[in-house]
C-alpha cells in the first residue's frame, strides 16, 4: 500500500543520471517519486526481475547486479526509486523515472523495441487480470468533450511553433511520412512527407473544383496542396498555434483565397463537402467520440463523396485494454489520447454511418524511419530547444516519447494506414 507521508522539496541526486536537478514546481511528479511501502517495492522488483530475465536485454543496477538475456543495454542509476515508481504507477512511472534520469540506456529505441515486441507479457497473467485494481483510470477532466478537447490539444500543439520546426522539416508535416526506400535520409523527409499528402489526395480525388474539409489542418501543408491542385479548401483546428502559421503560410503561397482555417471543433462544422481528409486527427478524438467523429464524416460529405484517412492503430486486445486506463503518454503527451485498432474504426463506421470502407493500406515501418529522422534532428537541436525555454526535463521527455513511439512501429506494436470511405451516390 502507499504511504501518506508527505513529500520532501526536492527529489536527491542521481550521480551522473543528469546535469541538473528536476524543477519540482514544473515536474511535481517526476521530482520525487512517489512513497510507496517496502514491500510494494520488494513486489516490483521481483515482477521486473521476471520479466527482465526472459528478454534479450542487458538490465545493470547501480549494485552491479545484471539480468537479462543479452542485447541492448539498460543502466539503472537508482533502483529503489525505478522499482518504487513502477511499483506505484505501473508504465507512467516507468516513463517518469527516465525523465527523472533514474534510468538510462545508450540504445534507448532499442531498449523500448524489445520491450514494446513482449508488451503483452510484461505483466504476469494474474496482475493483468486485476488490472483495474492497480491501473490508474483516465481522468475525467481529459475527456474530449467540445471544451476538453480544446484544452487536450492546446497542452501540445500550442506548445510552441518553434519548437516543432527545430525537428520538422520544411513541410512542418507531422505525420507519418512515405518513402521510396530505407534507409531514409533527412534530405528525403520533405518530399517523403509530400508523397503522403499526394496519396490521401489522390484517394479522395481532390482536384479543380473539389470542396475539401480538412479535419486537423496541422501547420497547412495539405491545404495549400490541395488548394494548388485547384480545391477549394476548409480546414479545421482547435490550435491557435497552428492556425496562425497555416493561415500565415496561405498568404505567403498566394492560396488564400483557396483556404479557410478555421478554429473549430470537427463537431461543429455545417457544410457539405465533396471530399473530407483527416491526418492523424482520429487518435486524438477518444473512443467515446469515435461514432460521433464518423458521423461528422458521413453527414459533411455529399452523396458519391470520398472521405481519406491517416491513423495510427494497434492491436485490438491491447487497445481494449488500455481504453480506460491513464497512460504515461495521455499525461505527458496527448491528453485525452487513444490510438484505435482497425476494427475499431471499421466497426464504429459499420455500425454508425452509411459509409464504406473502400481501401486501406498500412506502412509502420515508413513511421518508424520517420520518428527517427525527427529523434535525431531533435537531439541535434536540443541546445535551441533549451533555448527556447524547454528544460532538460522536458528534453527527456520528448526523447523518450519519440524513441517510444518509434519502438513500437519497429516492434509492430503499432501501425500506420490510410483508408478511404466513400458515400453512396453520385458525385455533384
Amino acid at each position: 500500500m502507499t504511504t501518506t507521508h508527505p513529500r520532501p522539496a526536492a527529489a536527491p541526486r542521481v550521480p551522473g543520471a543528469r546535469s541538473a536537478p528536476v524543477d519540482p514546481a514544473r515536474w511535481p511528479d517526476v521530482a520525487v517519486p512517489p512513497r510507496t511501502s517496502r514491500a510494494r517495492r520488494a513486489t516490483a522488483a521481483a515482477v521486473v526481475r521476471r520479466a527482465l530475465d526472459r528478454l534479450p536485454l542487458r538490465v545493470r543496477f547501480a549494485d552491479g547486479d545484471t539480468v537479462g538475456l543479452g542485447g541492448p543495454l539498460v543502466e539503472v542509476h537508482d533502483p529503489d526509486a525505478f522499482h518504487g515508481r513502477i511499483g506505484a504507477q505501473g508504465l507512467i512511472g516507468f516513463g517518469e523515472s527516465y525523465m527523472a534520469g533514474e534510468w538510462d540506456a545508450p540504445d534507448l529505441v532499442g531498449a523500448l523495441t524489445v520491450l514494446a515486441a513482449n508488451a503483452a507479457e510484461l505483466v504476469p497473467a494474474p496482475l493483468q487480470r486485476l488490472r483495474g485494481l492497480w491501473a490508474q483510470r483516465q481522468p475525467a477532466a481529459r475527456r474530449n468533450t467540445p471544451e476538453g478537447a480544446r484544452s487536450n490539444i492546446s497542452s501540445h500543439y500550442d506548445l510552441s511553433n518553434d519548437l516543432f520546426a527545430l525537428f520538422l522539416d520544411e513541410t512542418l508535416s507531422y505525420s507519418s511520412a512515405v518513402f521510396l526506400g530505407f534507409p531514409s535520409r533527412q534530405e528525403s523527409l520533405a518530399a517523403a512527407q509530400r508523397r503522403k499528402i499526394d496519396r490521401l489526395l489522390d484517394l479522395a480525388e481532390v482536384g479543380e473544383g473539389t470542396r475539401l474539409l480538412e479535419i486537423g489542418t496541422g501547420w497547412g501543408e495539405l491545404a495549400l496542396r490541395a488548394a494548388a491542385r485547384g480545391a477549394h479548401v476548409t480546414t479545421l483546428t482547435l490550435s491557435r498555434e497552428q492556425r496562425d502559421r497555416a493561415v500565415e503560410r496561405a498568404h505567403e503561397a498566394g492560396l488564400a483565397d483557396r483556404v479557410r482555417v478555421e478554429l473549430r471543433d470537427y463537431r461543429e462544422e455545417t457544410g457539405t463537402y465533396d471530399a473530407v481528409v483527416s491526418v492523424e486527427m482520429i487518435e486524438a478524438v477518444g473512443a467515446e467520440f469515435w461514432p460521433v467523429y464518423f458521423r461528422t464524416l458521413d453527414d459533411r460529405l455529399a452523396p458519391g463523396g470520398r472521405a481519406a484517412l491517416q491513423a495510427i492503430t494497434m492491436p485490438h486486445d491491447r487497445m481494449t485494454a488500455a481504453r480506460d486506463t491513464h497512460t504515461w503518454i495521455q499525461k505527458y503527451v496527448f491528453p485525452g489520447g487513444l490510438i484505435p485498432s482497425t476494427d475499431a474504426i471499421e466497426e464504429t463506421v459499420r455500425y454508425h454511418t452509411g459509409l464504406r470502407a473502400a481501401r486501406r493500406d498500412g506502412f509502420g515501418a515508413h513511421y518508424a524511419e520517420t520518428l527517427r529522422l525527427w529523434r535525431e534532428r531533435f537531439t541535434e537541436h536540443a541546445d535551441e530547444v533549451g533555448a527556447l525555454g524547454f528544460d532538460e526535463t522536458f528534453r527527456r521527455l520528448w526523447t523518450f516519447y519519440l524513441a517510444y513511439s518509434e519502438a513500437g512501429f519497429r516492434a509492430g506494436y503499432l501501425d500506420v494506414q490510410q483508408y478511404l470511405f466513400t458515400k453512396e451516390g453520385h458525385a455533384r
